[in-house]
């Protein structure tokens, strides 16, 4: 038996995305309304009031970093203060920085995988694409292969039902390869 619960934002996963973009002091921001727009671009849905998108529009650029279990404190409290009012959110949450090669934003060091962006247009719904120009990883987090190991990473996603966080990691298949066996059938 099913159980109708109507119209509600309830969507899996939605990742913990920490956009970090500059103005005087640098800024970060929670956001979890956001993803793969198309191949090599992001989407963000930000409000227009929000310093973060302020930003954006000023140096049409923006890194995304993932919210990870080591972090989950700091990338929680980036999304409960507003940049508008508090001058100092990245040192309050204990993050450092350093300027992106590739964009005028910054790379937080603590989260170890991010996303460098270039601004590609802002849609008339406010929605943010972003192009990604490079993705730059702490070796920590690379596994044998030399590339992410999600297991290491230990990415956080938001569950919209609970108001919870979750790690994300456990291997239960292979994309584009299980399906496979109902092939023959």
């Amino acid at each position: 038996m099913r159980k109708d619960f109507g119209a509600k934002t309830w969507f899996y996963p939605l990742p913990v995305l920490i956009v970090g973009t500059y103005d005087e002091n640098g800024n970060a921001m929670n956001v979890a309304w956001g993803g793969v727009y198309d191949t090599n671009q992001v989407i963000l849905s930000l409000s227009a009031d929000h310093k973060t998108t302020k930003n954006i529009r000023t140096k049409e650029a923006f890194t995304i970093s993932f919210g990870d279990l080591a972090h989950v404190v700091a990338c929680g409290y980036v999304g409960l203060v507003s940049g508008n009012k508090e001058q100092n959110k990245l040192e309050k949450a204990g993050f450092t920085t350093e300027k992106s090669k590739f964009v005028d934003a910054p790379i937080i060091r603590e989260l170890p995988m991010t996303l460098e962006c270039r601004l590609v247009k802002i849609n008339e719904d406010g929605s943010i694409i972003g192009e990604i120009v490079n993705i730059s990883i702490d070796e920590s987090i690379l596994g044998e292969d030399g590339l992410v190991d999600v297991t290491i990473l230990q990415p956080i996603s938001y569950d919209p039902v609970h108001d919870d966080y979750i790690v994300l990691g456990e291997k239960v298949g292979r994309a584009f390869h299980d399906g496979n066996a109902l092939r023959s059938k």
